[in-house]
């Protein structure tokens, strides 16, 4: 289930960087540069933090806060949902790379 692997160069806060991205998730990493610069910007702007740095680890903790507090209708925790799923795929991986191994 191996997927390409792309370089990307992405501008956060107006600083470069170059990801490594699978070719598949880059749509949704050109929206989460999106979202955390956007964030950034937000509250560089609005002059209640200073510093770079200090910047993104708000933006960081507001956008997480955000993830963990999100419901669909009817009440149902999606951040719980997400993190039972990415715990049952991490036993399934392990599961599979043992049995990879007897071959």
């Amino acid at each position: 289930m191996s997927d390409e692997i792309k370089q990307l160069d992405i501008s956060i806060m107006g600083r470069e960087f170059r990801v490594a991205c699978p070719v598949s998730e880059e749509e949704t990493l050109l929206q989460a540069v999106q979202l955390l610069d956007s964030r950034m910007h937000d509250i560089r702007t609005n002059g209640k933090v200073i510093g770079l740095e200090k910047i993104a680890i708000m933006a960081a903790l507001n956008i997480t806060h955000e993830f963990l507090q999100t419901k669909a209708p009817g009440g149902i925790d999606i951040g719980a949902h997400q993190r039972r799923i990415d715990r049952m795929n991490s036993t399934i991986d392990a599961v599979l790379q043992e049995q990879t191994e007897l071959f």
